[in-house]
């Protein structure tokens, strides 16, 4: 069974959503910090770090580990081995928090809090798990464009915490398997049925 349980989303206002996960990993937390705060680390499951500073106000980079487009930001927060946000103008502010479970288990509180229109832990790939920037305006929230926002959102963030674990085993991610089935089954158990007419 996978340690990624189901994530969820909720609107923090006009425009905004903030997405949730909770995955329980069977690794102390000193284990999992450095794959949430290295270029190592990242390049093993989310995305290559072209700049990383680690420090509260330091400068982060990240692209896709295919050559993607760079979204860049700031730290905006850091408390070593147990908090870490990165804030990234184009993909939104995304947080970590470590809570260990005995000595060899950690629970991640995660949040994405962003803009419907914004790119999804794909990090605006081509082809990626999460929507590429947007026309003008937002999908609204509840709407069949917002749903489906919501699901890319969810399913790219659920596939990503499940190759962390694969990383965290010693199985990295290779760029061209980041893209895969298992990827368009989560996206489906995302999608709520339409509504009946």
């Amino acid at each position: 069974m996978s340690p990624v349980s189901h994530g969820t989303s909720e609107s923090r206002g006009e425009g905004r959503r903030l997405l949730r996960f909770e995955p329980h990993l069977p690794h102390a937390y000193e284990t999992i910090w450095p794959a949430l705060t290295t270029p190592d680390g990242l390049r093993g499951w989310l995305a290559e770090a072209d700049v990383l500073e680690r420090r509260l106000g330091g400068a982060v980079t990240l692209r896709g580990a295919d050559g993607g487009p760079a979204l860049s930001g700031q730290v905006t927060a850091w408390d070593v081995e147990r908090v870490v946000e990165y804030t990234l103008t184009g993909l939104g502010r995304i947080r970590f928090h470590l809570e260990p479970v005995g000595t060899d288990s950690t629970v991640i509180r995660f949040s994405h809090e962003y803009a419907p229109n914004q790119p999804g832990p794909g990090l605006g790939r081509p082809g990626s798990e999460g929507p590429g920037p947007a026309g003008p305006g937002s999908p609204r929230p509840g709407s069949a464009e917002g749903r489906a926002a919501d699901a890319d959102h969810l399913a790219g963030w659920h596939r990503r915490f499940e190759l962390l674990e694969a990383a965290l085993e010693g199985h990295p991610a290779a760029p061209p398997a980041r893209a895969d089935q298992r990827l368009a089954a989560l996206r489906a158990s995302y999608t709520p049925p339409a509504a009946a007419a």
